[in-house]
């Protein structure tokens, strides 16, 4: 394969949220033209028709790129904010705001890319799709 196309040089950063039965993945990805761009991917996995045998993964993804990334945090502030405000009881807010302990599996993962984003190999390879 050619390595311009390989997954592994687009990938900057990754950080990987498990909530149950879903699977969140936050991946910092880079173009040929080095614009980079957030992926985010919901994976859930759904057993598969033989009880032994392997499961499938249902995925959904949203690709955000740098220049809607203060819209798209404004508008996510703005929705958790009037859950919290309107829907939610004091309890429910009291239960959202108590620490929780880090997990392993919830800790970033940086690149080993160095710092200008670019792998040893040269940039990043254009949009492609996701391992997960």
């Amino acid at each position: 394969m050619d390595d311009r196309y390989s997954k592994d040089q687009e990938e900057i950063y990754s950080h990987r949220m498990k909530a149950g039965k879903r699977t969140y993945f936050f991946d910092v990805k880079a173009t040929r033209g080095q614009d980079y761009y957030l992926t985010i991917t919901e994976s859930k996995r759904r057993p598969g028709a033989d009880p032994d045998g392997p499961a499938s993964y249902e995925k959904h993804k949203i690709f955000l790129y740098k220049e809607d990334f203060n819209k798209f945090i404004d508008a996510l502030h703005d929705a958790v904010d009037f859950v919290r405000d309107e829907l939610l009881t004091e309890e429910e807010v009291a239960e959202l705001d108590r620490p929780r302990p880090a997990h392993d599996s919830e800790q970033p993962r940086p690149s080993s890319y160095p710092a200008d984003g670019q792998s040893p190999d040269g940039p990043a390879s254009d949009l492609g799709e996701s391992t997960y």
